[in-house]
């Protein structure tokens, strides 16, 4: 099988586990601060306009947009306009696997030993 020239956070990590790697952490960088990842949470749930963020959160409209930057950055987030504002959604299936993993991990109690 010939070598990918694909992003190496598609397909099979163990193929160039250290290029994954590289590629996904800024990616879980960006999704380490809790602010981001409450919104990444909500996202998941649901495209969102940074109002409909804020009404959820009760962040500002300046926090809001500033942790969607980063998000946007790492490619994690894509925005579509509508209207006079964007609607942000998560930018693929991985992410929202990832996302929901994560949200599953917050809920998860400890084995009793």
């Amino acid at each position: 099988m010939e070598p990918s020239s694909k992003d190496p956070a598609e397909g099979d990590f163990r193929a160039d586990p250290s290029g994954a790697a590289a590629t996904w952490a800024p990616r879980l960088k960006a999704l380490a601060d809790e602010n981001r990842l409450t919104l990444a949470l909500l996202i998941a749930e649901a495209p969102r306009t940074v109002k409909e963020l804020e009404e959820a959160t009760g962040m500002s409209q300046t926090l809001v947009s500033y942790h969607l930057k980063p998000l946007r950055d790492q490619g994690l987030v894509t925005a579509t306009a509508e209207g006079r504002s964007n609607r942000y959604d998560l930018c693929c299936g991985e992410i929202v696997e990832v996302v929901a993993g994560l949200s599953q991990l917050a809920n998860a109690r400890p084995v009793a030993g």
